[in-house]
């Protein structure tokens, strides 16, 4: 049976950074690696980790936002990836901090993360939105593991040209973050659309996955 087409209506595999696997998956690593690194550091900047504890990143790839938010004094920083290959990737890169056990690496996905209810201070997902199967499964997976009060911060490619994704595709990322957090933000950086909300201390009903799935 054939996988279904992601959310976009693109088919599973059109994006060749979406599930990097093997030596071409490697070779993709490196090329995330460099291409992204100033867009992690901006995202970085802009979702504000003071105050916080324990930070999840879903989708972290090789690893380079990981090592950026290790280096944070008193930061305990979570994340999974479904490639095999980015999660070694990763763990090489930031070595030091996952002996130091500032830092766990594991397989897992937006919709499945494998971590804890109430978890987190923050949840951080950089250019893997589009990526997802479904929006609502990865959305209410974000809502899950935040403590209340704590923040998800959801970003996308604003360049190059061929990347972004249309406006009723940033309309639809808002709707289905709304539909889980009760309220969400869209705001524009130089090189990134970021998507935010705060999960309040009292939970807000989530719609069905259809409601999404199906717009």
């Amino acid at each position: 049976m054939a996988e279904r087409e992601l959310w976009t209506g693109q088919p599973p595999g059109s994006n060749p950074f979406a599930l990097p696997r093997g030596p071409l998956g490697r070779a993709a690593g490196w090329v995330l690696a460099v291409t992204n690194r100033a867009q992690n550091a901006e995202v970085l900047r802009a979702a504000g980790v003071a105050g916080c504890r324990r930070v999840l990143e879903v989708g972290h790839g090789p690893g380079v936002l990981v090592r950026m938010l290790a280096e944070v004094p008193g930061l305990s920083v979570t994340g999974v990836d479904p490639s095999p290959e980015m999660v070694a990737m990763a763990r090489r890169r930031n070595a030091a901090a996952v002996r130091a056990g500032r830092v766990r690496l594991h397989r897992g996905t937006a919709a499945d993360t494998g971590e804890p209810d109430a978890a987190f201070d923050l949840v951080l997902s950089v250019n893997t939105v589009a990526m997802w199967p479904y929006l609502d499964p990865g959305m209410a997976e974000f809502h899950r593991v935040l403590r209340p009060g704590g923040r998800a911060v959801i970003t996308w490619h604003r360049f190059p040209e061929s990347f972004r994704l249309t406006p009723e595709q940033l309309a639809r990322v808002e709707e289905a973050m709304a539909l889980r957090f009760g309220a969400a933000r869209r705001r524009m950086l130089p090189g990134s659309v970021v998507f935010e909300a705060v999960k309040e201390a009292r939970a807000v009903p989530g719609g069905s996955a259809r409601a999404v799935q199906g717009a």
